[in-house]
């Protein structure tokens, strides 16, 4: 998993963001910290279908919207659900 994941990663731009919890710098494509809180995002809810483009696929719980992004997040989703495995 990358900082971009994180619960505790606040963007800035689109290379770097912030870490809530240390208040330091960081670039969102590092590997993880020992703090890592996973965000809900899309690509990791079991309604997620990737699709034939890359950073674009469909969510299965919504028939109604045709397409969703694998980072959007889901904080607020009432069909998000925690892809298993």
């Amino acid at each position: 998993m990358k900082h971009l994941d994180c619960r505790n990663y606040a963007p800035v731009d689109v290379v770097k963001g912030i870490c809530h919890l240390t208040k330091d710098a960081v670039l969102g494509d590092e590997e993880q910290c020992d703090k890592f809180e996973k965000v809900p995002k899309c690509k990791f809810c079991e309604n997620y279908m990737p699709g034939g483009k890359e950073h674009l696929g469909s969510c299965g719980a919504e028939p109604s919207k045709p397409m969703t992004y694998p980072d959007l997040v889901g904080v607020t989703c009432g069909q998000f659900s925690w892809k298993k495995g």
